[in-house]
């Protein structure tokens, strides 16, 4: 026996004491869904019999059924629910969170309940409760659906509970399992010739009846169609448009949402009492000449269509008015009517129309949401929504969406079938695009990533960098992104090395990477580099300017010369780059880091263990024991020596900008482009050509994981470049952005060799009892950090790209400065 309930809902167990509720609901959900009623009595009480603490429990019950609820979570209510005012209660809290409510009822025998509570020693109350519970229960049946519940199961003997099998099923809405690719399409009203003119220019061939009128059109291989709503009303051939988009629907070539004007076309159709206004007229009147087997089939049509889809994987959302995220993949009548009407602030404008509320401005959510209803003269990306209805009916165009690709397709009309009421202007948002506010950034924040879902910044987190944005970092319009912090690799278990280059090729080959590049670790500083043919900016991982005034711009215009040489502008079809780089030599920015704290280091245990080993040595000349203690010390003080000679490697003189190099190692972004989706080789070769005495190459190699010699070869590597004083390297998955079976894999994690990481620990920290502690070191946070901002320098750099608002833009920014000041070892 199929009980079948949505896959989201409230499920309310109705049944006298003794019915077997609790034995259902164990055999038929997870314990984490049941909420019981004895549970949390016991919870407030310390006693599930306990009825005077019921009042309590339920409050408590409720309040986490509306958590889980709000979280989408199925959610089942253990309790007798007899009593029709307990009932609204759990109704309400579903329609609160616009879930379904279902009710599961089990009506079983008088003497089955009876002979239950009589085996259990504490149901020691009489048999005039379970009757009592028995006839409100059948007062109540009849009424249940009345009451709000969508889904009434009712089973009346043990046979029919022992059958029973729970089916979830999907809502109407949840197409989830629908990949696409498709193609969105605004509001249509009846223009039958410009959706066919879309069709074409979308690359449908059209299918026509013996009559030639069109009644299907089939995509091109593997697409969809998908309409928003809106097909009826105002225009020339509303009964041409429907029958066409039937068709086509019916062969399983589209999809389409309610719109408003179907829901009152419907209404019409029935006989119901509508103002006839708004284009329903033209309709009604070009429909009485057809059929009445079409009208029924019309009816039936637009009677069946849902307010909303969540499409391929919840990462698209159609509605006919747009949706809030709130409302994504639920059901109610408050979800439906903002899906067909949106909302609106209760004003009216200049032409007698509703104000509507600009949900889009305020719009976070990681789904993208397509919609028309309001129509604009161009369709325009506001956060992750678009309308679609550009006024085709009103002398404007019609357009669609490709989707994933995002390229906005469109046809003119062929004449202005329906004067409007207002004029069709331009959407104007509630701000400024490039205005950044306070409130963006302040406080608890929650930003949605393509690549990672969505990352928290506390408020603590924004406070640290709102005082570093504001008091030190350059001009936010310069500033589109930050670069990640980089993981180190696993700690090594060899005895003499803290980090080794045969743990990266382990974890990569564990996360299923096989081919890895390796490439020279420059000790310098990180760069991020915007360059436009008359602007730009180099800055530091804060956002912090590198050069002032006239060096500042001196060092961007022989990037600019290089680039144009390069023949970069042309060949990228842009007026802007973003380079991620080294700059080195590590004093030209970090002078006052070395002075203050490396130099005076060096400098001082030089100083002091220098002259202890000599005095040392004396004493020892003398015949005094001090051999330990002058092992002790000469062995610091080559470690102290190491230490110095380390930090000077990496620094060099520089006047101006001779001496200066910019090693760049990754093409980030030009308009309307990102390049996350290109090899490293790639990336190293295409920014070798950029030819200048500035630029610096990264030297590289490609590792196989799985192939020992080559594993082998990435190890001398390594060696070799640490043994001549360099730092180390970096190992990136080779394709670059990579998604293993557990999400993003680390892009990239740094190998950085023993005499440098003196530099890091400390002059002692080779010494065995040193080396062994640091073997402890915990690298979890430090990774969960790099793959929280890596995902934030995605999400800005394909805003920026795709021409979003900078408010937009710097959101992903400023959180990757605030997680910055995430407690995590700097060292690591």
């Amino acid at each position: 026996m199929e009980l079948k309930i949505p896959d989201l809902c409230l499920v309310v167990l109705v049944g006298a004491s003794g019915s077997g509720k609790s034995t259902f609901a164990r055999k038929h959900f997870a314990p984490t869904q049941v909420l019981s009623s004895d549970y949390f009595r016991g919870l407030v009480a310390d006693d599930e019999n306990d009825q005077t603490a019921s009042g309590a429990a339920f409050d408590v019950l409720h309040y986490v059924a509306g958590k889980r609820l709000a979280a989408g979570r199925t959610t089942v209510v253990d309790a007798t629910n007899v009593q029709r005012a307990d009932r609204a209660q759990l109704v309400e809290i579903a329609r609160e969170h616009d879930v379904l409510p279902v009710a599961i009822v089990l009506d079983l025998p008088e003497e089955v309940c009876l002979a239950r509570n009589a085996t259990r020693p504490d149901r020691d109350f009489g048999p005039h409760v379970v009757r009592r519970h028995r006839t409100a229960l059948r007062k109540s049946l009849k009424f249940l659906a009345k009451e709000g519940f969508k889904k009434v199961h009712v089973l009346r003997s043990q046979s029919e509970v022992d059958e029973a099998v729970i089916v979830p099923e999907p809502l109407y809405n949840d197409l989830r399992h629908e990949t696409g690719p498709f193609d969105v399409i605004g509001d249509v009203h009846g223009c039958r010739q410009e959706l066919e003119d879309l069709l074409g220019t979308l690359g449908y061939d059209l299918v026509r009846d013996a009559e030639g009128r069109p009644v299907d059109a089939v995509p091109p291989a593997g697409r969809r169609a998908v309409f928003v709503g809106d097909l009826v009303d105002r225009g020339p051939d509303t009964p041409g448009v429907l029958r066409l988009v039937m068709g086509m629907v019916e062969s399983g070539h589209a999809f389409a949402v309610c719109g408003n004007h179907e829901q009152k076309l419907v209404r019409a159709l029935r006989g119901r009492d509508v103002q006839v206004k708004h284009g329903l007229a033209e309709s009604l009147a070009q429909l009485s000449a057809e059929t009445e087997e079409f009208r029924r089939r019309v009816e039936r049509f637009c009677d069946g269509l849902v307010a909303h889809y969540v499409l391929d994987g919840g990462d698209l959302v159609v509605a006919h008015a747009g949706l809030p995220e709130r409302y994504h993949g639920r059901a109610s009548a408050r979800v439906r009517g903002f899906a067909l009407y949106g909302d609106t602030t209760g004003e009216t404008d200049e032409y007698g129309l509703p104000v509507r509320y600009p949900w889009a401005t305020e719009y976070r959510g990681r789904a993208t949401v397509l919609y028309g209803h309001t129509p604009t003269p161009d369709a325009e990306w506001v956060n992750n929504t678009m309308c679609l209805d550009t006024g085709v009916v009103f002398g404007g165009k019609l357009t669609a969406l490709r989707y994933p690709e995002r390229e906005v397709v469109s046809v003119p009309a062929h004449k202005v079938w329906y004067e409007p009421v207002r004029p069709l202007v331009a959407a104007t948002p509630d701000r400024e695009p490039d205005v950044l506010a306070l409130d963006d950034v302040a406080g608890r924040r929650t930003i949605e990533t393509a690549h990672r879902g969505r990352i928290a910044v506390r408020p603590e987190q924004a406070a640290s960098a709102l005082e570093v944005m504001s008091r030190f970092a350059m001009d936010p319009h310069r500033l589109p992104y930050l670069p990640p912090t980089m993981a180190p690799t696993a700690t090594s278990k060899r005895p003499d090395v803290l980090e080794h280059p045969e743990d990266a090729f382990a974890e990569y080959r564990a996360a299923g990477v096989r081919e890895v590049i390796c490439e020279e670790k420059h000790m310098g500083s990180r760069a991020v580099v915007l360059v436009g043919k008359d602007s730009g900016a180099v800055y530091t991982r804060t956002g912090r300017a590198f050069f002032d005034g006239e060096l500042g711009e001196e060092l961007l215009d022989r990037v600019r010369s290089a680039v144009t040489d390069a023949g970069f502008w042309s060949e990228f079809d842009t007026d802007w780059l973003l380079l991620d780089a080294e700059l080195m030599p590590w004093n030209a920015k970090a002078t006052g880091l070395i002075r203050d704290q490396y130099a005076a280091v060096g400098a001082a245990a030089v100083g002091a263990l220098a002259p202890a080993a000599e005095v040392l040595r004396a004493t020892a000349a003398r015949g005094v024991d001090v051999s330990d203690l002058l092992a002790r010390t000469t062995s610091r003080l080559a470690n102290a020596v190491g230490y110095r000679d380390a930090y000077q490697r990496y620094c060099w003189p520089t006047t101006g900008l001779d001496g200066v190099r910019l090693a760049p190692f990754q093409l980030l972004a030009t308009a309307g482009r990102t390049y996350h989706d290109r090899s490293h080789l790639w990336h190293l070769e295409t920014l070798a050509r950029l030819d200048s005495p500035l630029f610096t190459r990264t030297r590289h190699l490609v590792v196989d994981t799985e192939d020992a010699e080559s594993v082998a070869a990435g190890v001398r590597w390594w060696e070799e470049l640490t043994a001549a004083g360099g730092e180390g390297m970096v190992v990136k998955p080779l394709a670059n952005l990579v998604r293993g079976e557990r999400g993003l894999v680390q892009p990239g994690v740094k190998v950085r060799g023993r005499e440098y990481l003196r530099i890091i620990y400390g002059p002692d920290y080779t010494e065995p009892e040193n080396l062994e502690r640091l073997r402890h070191r915990g690298l979890g946070a430090k990774r969960s950090l790099a793959l929280r901002e890596y995902a934030l320098g995605l999400e800005a750099l394909e805003r920026a790209a795709r021409g979003e608002p900078l408010w937009r833009v710097h959101e992903c920014v400023f959180a990757v400065l605030a997680l910055e000041s995430e407690p995590v070892d700097p060292r690591l």
